[in-house]
């Protein structure tokens, strides 16, 4: 066995190296600040609507709230009773000075329900300077300011706000909420800095300009994808558009899931990054140092208290950097000590993300094809 001691041995090691790369990358990230400037472009945010999440009058409430001198806000729902476009409404009647308008879609077209929604108002938006943010999603007054200065850049495509994530009551959506706080985000931004550049988005709020999205294809060619985020982004980056991660953090407000229902959320998102980015996947074991560690030293036992040691201390670092420098999460400071066992729970999902090409997604099944796109089970498509 003396070769798969090397190798987690090799792993691990090399999960040591990620956590130093993840406080560099935060550190990079922090440097990069939009120049001072009063930009005041017009810009449209688009908002899909589905029933009530929780505590979305407040979301919604923090964008009629937005400290910006030329904003319309779009809301479309896919029927026209839905209880969030009627909440919608009632904010509108409050906020009478911020332009609003309502779209009710009907049954989509396309199995990413999502983007129906979004090509609807995209189509009806008036200004260029696209804001696509989901119903869960809380900011402050500033933010569309911050961006508007970064667009003032006339190379700029495309960005993806980095999001603090806010569990509801459920373990488990606290569980994953320091998941996305620590792991995800340190991934997000070390693949930032390996790459030199950003080449994707991650989709609760992202800023893009109208003629970028048609230059990729449009919103049809975008609904193939069920990370269809993701791809706007790496679409643009090929095509030569300037995409990066915004200097704004927005509040992800993730809802609270019972175990059952967070589980098939973890699974359908890992499965997706899989066909998304096979090769990111698969160097997306580094990201995980606790379970490497633990198999090395129990693999050698005689440098075990060290490795551990070492390994922990790594990964405190890279999960303050991230948490606290880059995403100034509360969260991560109240429950530092749960930190370790979501650790050992996303490498089990990594794992298990290897393994199955269906997913359910509002209650339909659906096949993951190679390049990412998905198909309702039961079509006939090549893989």
């Amino acid at each position: 066995m003396d070769w798969l001691a090397w190798l987690l041995f090799a792993l691990a090691a090399g999960s040591w190296v990620y956590c130093v790369l993840t406080l560099w990358a935060v550190i990079d990230w922090r440097r990069v600040r939009p120049p001072e400037s009063r930009s005041a472009e017009p810009v449209s945010v688009l908002k899909p609507l589905h029933g009530l999440d929780d505590g979305l009058e407040a979301n919604l409430r923090s964008f009629f709230e937005q400290d910006y001198p030329s904003v319309e806000l779009l809301f479309a729902a896919r029927c026209e009773d839905d209880a969030g476009l009627a909440l919608a409404r009632r904010l509108s009647s409050e906020y009478q000075r911020v332009p609003a308008r309502f779209f009710v879609t009907g049954e989509p077209p396309y199995a990413n329900a999502k983007v129906w929604s979004l090509e609807i108002m995209t189509r009806e938006a008036a200004h260029d300077l696209l804001v696509m943010s989901d119903s869960d999603i809380r900011v402050d007054p500033g933010m569309l300011r911050t961006i508007g200065v970064e667009f003032s850049d006339p190379r700029l495509g495309v960005a993806t706000c980095p999001y603090r994530a806010a569990p509801g009551a459920s373990f488990w959506s606290l569980l994953e909420a320091l998941g996305m706080n620590t792991e995800f985000w340190g991934g997000a931004l070390t693949a930032r800095l390996v790459e030199r550049g950003v080449h994707f988005a991650v989709g609760p709020t992202i800023a893009a300009r109208r003629r970028v999205i048609e230059d990729v294809g449009g919103w049809r060619r975008l609904s193939e994808y069920l990370a269809e985020d993701f791809v706007l982004g790496q679409f643009a980056a090929a095509r030569g558009h300037g995409v990066i991660l915004s200097s704004y953090v927005i509040e992800h407000r993730i809802g609270s899931q019972p175990w059952r229902a967070n589980f098939a959320h973890r699974l359908r998102w890992n499965r997706s990054t899989r066909r998304s980015r096979p090769w990111g996947y698969v160097g997306q074991v580094f990201t995980n140092p606790l379970p490497l560690g633990l198999a090395a030293a129990a693999a050698m036992p005689a440098l075990a208290a060290p490795w551990i040691m070492t390994t922990v201390v790594l990964r405190a670092v890279s999960a303050w950097a991230v948490s606290q420098l880059a995403l100034r999460d509360p969260l991560c400071r109240r429950f530092w000590f749960l930190i370790p066992v979501q650790d050992l729970l996303s490498f089990a999902f990594w794992a298990a993300g290897f393994f199955g090409h269906t997913i359910e997604w509002r209650g339909r099944r659906y096949r993951l094809l190679r390049d990412g796109r998905f198909v309702l089970e039961g079509r006939s498509q090549d893989f």
